[in-house]
């Protein structure tokens, strides 16, 4: 059986479990129940690569040694053997390859392959099966799927500029980290071109905040947007699938964990604290068109959030 995937994979392998990290720092939360939102952040991420034998873990951060000089990549393209290797979660077989392609859009396709016994895929899917059951009551607000995170388009031509401002959650996906009301975020340009976004939400009777930053990761695709919580944290994905600035927005966040299963976030956005079913409904179609499994969205809760906190 022949086993291939993109290096993707690894990035993947290495920042599912900090995306979902953000849970951590939900407003309001106490040090107990952070706790054990840790440790159910730990075990979804973690525990099905310790299944697999998964990577040693080291404190603190990753080192930065220096790269080769004046690299050429025309020079560097083709085909590379593995010699030797640190035992990794993703190369499970033999015979590891890699071959680099350029691309017409100046990109380089990456195309790893290894032999894999029929056997051991087998083996491994179904200690993933075992695991998940144990995996589920943990996370009751989020349902996870199988494979790897759909990539739907997102919006054209996006400008960050007409999107700032306050927008209002109207509908969501249940989230671990919203348990509050009238939730609502707010997006400033800060003077480095970063976004400053405020959340806020009234919790048990308390208005409460937090306060992160949002970046376009990628330029040629400005829509989607990165956010995080804390310094100390990589980027959560924030995709804006449309918007027309005005009235709504429709966001998708999601995070996979080794390819196998995934868990997303999807949010129907208002610049007023509701809107017409009519839009809700054209939303959750073009979730459903880029297969996003909106069945469990429920609509926020807006009401009596005018009082002075």
């Amino acid at each position: 059986m022949t086993w291939a995937s993109t290096t993707r994979t690894h990035s993947r392998v290495r920042d599912s479990a900090c995306r979902l990290c953000m849970v951590l720092f939900s407003p309001g939360k106490g040090a107990y129940e952070k706790s054990m939102q840790a440790a159910q952040v730990l075990l979804l991420t973690l525990l099905p690569a310790l299944a697999v034998r998964a990577q040693s873990i080291h404190a603190g951060q990753c080192p930065e040694p220096p790269v080769q000089q004046d690299f050429d990549v025309a020079r560097y393209t083709g085909r590379w053997y593995d010699i030797q290797k640190l035992p990794a979660v993703f190369q499970r077989g033999k015979c590891g390859q890699a071959t680099y392609t350029p691309r017409s859009d100046g990109q380089v396709e990456v195309l790893n392959q290894g032999l894999l016994s029929l056997l051991r895929a087998v083996t491994m899917k179904q200690s993933i099966t075992l695991i998940l059951p144990l995996l589920l009551p943990l996370i009751s607000a989020q349902v996870p799927h199988w494979g790897a995170c759909p990539e739907p388009p997102v919006q054209a031509n996006f400008n960050m500029k007409k999107f700032l401002g306050r927008w209002y959650e109207v509908a969501k996906l249940p989230a671990q980290f919203e348990k509050g009301r009238c939730i609502e975020s707010n997006f400033t340009m800060k003077a480095d071109g970063s976004v400053r976004v405020v959340s806020s939400e009234i919790l048990k009777g308390e208005l409460r905040t937090i306060e992160g930053n949002a970046v376009v990761q990628d330029m040629r695709e400005p829509a989607k947007l990165g956010i995080s919580f804390s310094y100390v944290l990589p980027y959560t994905p924030y995709w804006i699938l449309s918007t027309d600035y005005d009235n709504s927005a429709l966001v998708y966040s999601c995070t996979d964990v080794l390819r196998l299963f995934h868990v997303d976030f999807a949010w129907i956005l208002g610049r007023t604290r509701t809107l017409p079913v009519a839009t809700i409904s054209k939303a959750k179609e073009l979730f459903n068109t880029n297969n996003i499994d909106v069945t469990r969205m429920i609509m926020s809760k807006q009401a009596g959030c005018e009082k002075d906190y």
